[in-house]
């Protein structure tokens, strides 16, 4: 297709997952929920399994069907060459309920594990199946409200301290100071049902007492066991993934800030709104919080046990009103563009796509657009624009980073 403009309206799709909220998305990208069905994600990408509409005015159709009729001029040669693909998918996110622990696995072992999976005949749709694709999945999340998020294993000293607070734990305390982090999640991941049970119990109705006396705080590992057990009649048979929200960091983002999750790093998003950015990939390897399969040995197989000191950045300040998140991959780069009556100029090199969180704007390119709040809009590569607001206007743009590091 022959198209009138390298400026492009987009349409994401929105994913109904049981963890998501009923009003956030609807209302950013106005959108009529009269099913009142909860709106987890918004997606605006190629991911064929819920590809963008792209329109230059005119014409209107998928956007992995336009990359794939004519990938130079719509992501250029060095992306396709060495993607194959758009490689990023770029979301909105509405967290209310926790999402299940997981690792990503890293490039060469995802390819590993999918092959591995396809020689013995597991079917791609299959619910146990734990590789979907060949690749990687590194993810930035850029909070749009107070976020609450897990990332990787706490300290040393911080672990030790834990399995001393909580009398439950103090049988695992030589194990750990025997074999480590490693031995003690392997410990608490491989243990029989009732022994979790037995073991967790008391923790969690003493959690749920000092709840209702507001005696806990969402830094605190207590505050998300309440939120997983409030109300609950029966708690048992009680998820092993328990275990990981007193080990790992648990994470607070303001609007603005951002967090960076690479291979190999245990997580879980707990609470909040936020801008995803991510390799265009679905391989997520499970620990608990979720009924979804959990596969424990190939999840401890692709985890890193080391402690991680949580970056949570603000980003770097790059001028032209705009402020870029470092992220250490070359499948995507994000910014955020504030504009406060004053503009935005550049030369898209790879295909972007930016989204209206706040405010209007008028975009002036080959194809003038006015982008309202949830609005989205798709700018292919070579494509000279400016970015104008005579107010108050926030964005974020998704992009590929230059390969040839120019």
């Amino acid at each position: 297709m022959q198209l009138k403009s390298k400026t492009l309206s987009l349409q994401g799709k929105v994913q109904h997952y049981a963890w998501g909220g009923h009003q956030f998305i609807p209302s950013l990208i106005h959108f009529n929920n009269i099913e009142n069905k909860p709106c987890a994600e918004y997606w605006m990408g190629a991911h064929p399994s819920a590809a963008s509409l792209v329109s230059d005015g005119e014409n209107k159709l998928p956007l992995n069907e336009l990359i794939t009729s004519n990938p130079a001029t719509t992501i250029t040669d060095a992306v396709y060459n060495h993607f194959g693909e758009l490689p990023y998918l770029f979301k909105i996110l509405d967290v209310k309920d926790m999402l299940s622990i997981q690792v990503h696995p890293t490039k060469i072992e995802a390819e590993k594990g999918f092959a591995d999976e396809e020689t013995r005949g597991i079917p791609i749709n299959a619910p146990h199946r734990n590789y979907k694709d060949r690749n990687h999945k590194p993810e930035v999340m850029v909070a749009l409200s107070e976020f609450w998020l897990l990332h990787g294993f706490k300290s040393l000293e911080e672990i030790e301290k834990t399995l001393w607070s909580e009398k439950e734990f103090h049988k695992l305390i030589p194990l750990f100071k025997q074999e480590g982090i490693k031995g003690l999640y392997q410990c608490v991941m491989e243990l029989q049902q009732i022994d979790i049970d037995n073991m967790l119990t008391t923790l969690i109705d003493r959690e749920l007492r000092k709840k209702k006396d507001n005696l806990l705080t969402k830094a605190e590992p207590g505050w998300w066991v309440c939120k997983l057990y409030e109300g609950v009649e029966e708690i048992k048979p009680i998820d092993r993934g328990i275990f990981s929200i007193y080990f790992f960091n648990i994470v607070n983002a303001n609007p603005g800030e951002a967090v960076f999750q690479g291979a190999g790093i245990p997580h879980a998003y707990l609470e909040g709104q936020n801008v995803e950015l991510m390799a265009n990939s679905d391989n997520v390897l499970r620990g608990g919080l979720t009924p979804k399969h959990i596969d424990v040995p190939e999840l401890m197989k692709h985890t890193l046990f080391t402690p991680i000191k949580p970056n949570v950045m603000k980003g770097e300040d790059i001028g032209n009103n705009a402020v870029l998140y470092p992220c250490p991959v070359p499948d995507f780069g994000i910014e955020k563009i504030t504009l406060h009556s004053n503009q935005h100029e550049s030369i898209a090199k790879s295909l972007e796509i930016l989204i209206a969180i706040e405010g209007s704007a008028i975009i002036n390119s080959s194809r003038n657009l006015i982008i309202k709040q949830g609005e989205v809009i798709a700018i292919l590569p070579g494509e000279a624009y400016v970015i104008e607001s005579a107010n108050n206007c926030v964005l974020y743009k998704a992009f590929v980073p230059d390969l040839e590091g120019n």
